[in-house]
């Protein structure tokens, strides 16, 4: 068997930037929690838990306990949040992606200027909360291009309005809302704000494709990134699989000449190889 790995894959430089703090923080402080998962991975989480980082419920942080050291994940926190962390005197450990802070200080600004805050990206997701914070009363949201269409105008509102998208969002979806939403306001700005790791990893994947018999997704099943990279491999592969752990490879992959490994950004390096090494081990077996 041959494996063959993407040429780009795993962690992302945001989800690296937090692991990295959530570390630190464990070797400075003797109580160090997160406000939720750190990030979509639950063996990079098993693993942090390990060392001693204790993961709260994302809108508890009004029962964080006093003094303790709260790490903000990668996704962000509306403004709220900071200030009831501090109000109980916490040392707050800010992780939030660059890109995602920098998305959230867009919303801030142009929603001072009384635009209209337009948001491309899925309503669970913690970093779409945490925008909205930033944005305020002027935030909308839109999940996809049916909404982008069914979007109002309300009278009288004005039409300076700004659209930016969730950084992991889908580019071409984002491009066809832009489109949409481009009829709706007279001075529309679009911020492309997509992540360029969520596009990297695509392409990469797309060139690895035509080279293998089969692709294994290796990721975290409720990860965003991770679902679109296995649809991507669905569509362009006659066999595609996802998997968080080399104990989840299915039987038939063993069997295939070559296997191709992309993996999500929040995928450690550890979990890729040990994915490889089973391939290889049991490989045509």
């Amino acid at each position: 068997m041959t494996v063959i790995l993407a040429d780009i894959l795993g962690y992302c430089m945001g989800v690296r930037r937090a692991v990295e703090s959530a570390l630190d923080s464990i070797r400075k402080n003797d109580d160090v929690y997160t406000l939720g998962p750190l990030i979509h991975n639950r063996i990079a989480l098993n693993f942090l838990e390990a060392q001693g980082l204790k993961v709260m419920d994302e809108n508890a942080a009004d029962e964080a306990k006093a003094g303790s050291a709260v790490i903000i994940r990668a996704h962000g926190v509306p403004p709220s949040v900071n200030r009831t962390l501090e109000e109980r005197g916490c040392t707050i450990v800010d992780a939030t992606c660059p890109r995602v802070s920098a998305s959230q200080k867009s919303a801030a600004r142009y929603a001072a200027m009384d635009y209209t805050v337009i948001l491309a990206g899925d309503r669970n997701h913690g970093e779409v909360i945490g925008i909205a914070g930033y944005a305020g009363s002027k935030f909308r949201l839109v999940q996809n291009c049916i909404e982008a269409q069914a979007l109002s105008v309300p009278v009288g509102e004005n039409e300076n309005a700004v659209l930016l998208s969730q950084t992991t969002f889908s580019p071409s979806e984002f491009e066809k809302i832009a489109v949409i939403i481009g009829k709706k306001y007279k001075n529309l700005k679009v911020l492309r704000t997509i992540c360029p790791a969520t596009k990297d990893r695509q392409d990469a994947l797309l060139r690895l494709c035509p080279r293998v018999d089969g692709v294994l997704v290796v990721g975290g099943k409720n990860s965003a990134n991770t679902k679109r990279l296995l649809q991507t491999a669905t569509e362009n592969c006659a066999n595609a699989a996802l998997i968080e752990t080399a104990d989840e490879i299915p039987p038939p992959f063993f069997s295939l000449g070559t296997v191709g490994i992309t993996a999500g950004a929040s995928t450690p390096d550890s979990v890729i190889q040990a994915v490889k090494e089973a391939l290889l081990t049991r490989g045509g077996k």
